[in-house]
């Protein structure tokens, strides 16, 4: 695919953080600002145009948000954006910097990227979950990015995939990201060590269950912890269930996995692996997906942002 015509700017909208960047011809970062998460609307416009100003010169300019984004750049809601409802970030912006301003959701931003330049670099067929506190998502089929007929495919952290499971902030039960996230992670780790197991770990924390956290999980299991293992297995369980899904409504080539859990790949993707082909519809008859890691890592939302205007 070729790479941006002059200079593309891209900021990633997130729940805390304002990533932007600058990409050359190339598609290199050549420039990178960041500001603090606004609360508001008229704050989050009046952020994302000041970080535009400070990244110029640039040619063309997208943005990634998390949420619900429409096809012509309305944000209707955002999960960690306080304030902001029906937003027309879109308009609002390219009124305010004098030129045309394409948004779109913030995980398919990431697809973007690393479809473009990264581990789904040639696919026709890849689908992206990002890991981190919920979970996103981006789809490309017949080598064209999926939308939907309102800007709002890839929510796959929204699937039920247990409707007796823990509340989820959406206001359902049993959602997907309840599972396999970060949150996920951290609760099936608290409900363990509650239960008696991760004894080892819970007296590494201070002996108090309610401040075990995934990152404490994903050291001990590191050092070997078979506690901590176990619940990693569960967690992988979980996450090869929502991918069978995928696979079984879309059959994609890759899933690419990023997010903020994608630095534990090396403990979870075997497991993965494993329970996916347990769980796939007929495994035997047909290809399985190749599983990578997405490359770009926290940057990937900005850089694909700065590919959007580009694409049809």
């Amino acid at each position: 695919m070729p790479a941006p015509v002059g200079l593309a700017a891209g900021i990633d909208m997130g729940g805390t953080k304002c990533l932007g960047v600058v990409l050359d011809g190339e598609g290199s970062v050549v420039r990178e600002e960041r500001r603090p998460t606004p609360s508001g609307p008229e704050a989050v416009v009046a952020t994302l145009a000041e970080l535009a100003d400070d990244l110029r010169p640039w040619d063309t300019l997208g943005v990634g948000a998390a949420g619900l984004v429409t096809l012509d750049g309305v944000v209707r809601a955002g999960p960690h954006l306080h304030g902001v409802r029906d937003l027309p970030l879109g308009a609002r912006l390219s009124a305010r910097l004098g030129q045309p301003v394409v948004v779109d959701n913030d995980a398919t931003a990431t697809l973007v990227a690393e479809w473009r330049h990264g581990a789904a670099m040639g696919a026709r067929d890849a689908v992206l979950v990002t890991l981190g506190t919920g979970i996103g998502g981006g789809i490309v089929a017949g080598g064209r990015l999926q939308r939907g007929a309102h800007g709002f495919a890839g929510e796959p952290g929204h699937m039920v995939v247990d409707p007796d499971g823990p509340p989820c902030p959406c206001g359902r039960r049993g959602c997907w990201e309840r599972y396999a996230s970060g949150t996920g992670l951290a609760r099936m780790g608290r409900e363990a060590a509650e239960g008696g197991r991760l004894g080892a770990l819970t007296e590494a924390i201070g002996g108090d269950p309610a401040a075990l956290r995934s990152e404490h999980l994903r050291d001990a299991a590191r050092q070997g912890d078979p506690e901590a293992l176990a619940v990693l297995d569960q967690f992988a369980w979980w996450t090869a269930l929502g991918m069978v899904n995928l696979t079984n409504l879309l059959d994609p080539e890759v899933i690419v996995m990023g997010g903020g859990l994608a630095d534990m790949a090396d403990l979870v993707e075997a497991p993965i692996r494993r329970h996916f082909g347990d769980l796939l519809y007929a495994p035997e008859h047909r290809p399985h997906p190749r599983f990578a890691v997405a490359r770009f890592g926290g940057s990937a939302g900005a850089i694909g942002a700065a590919l959007l205007p580009g694409l049809p």
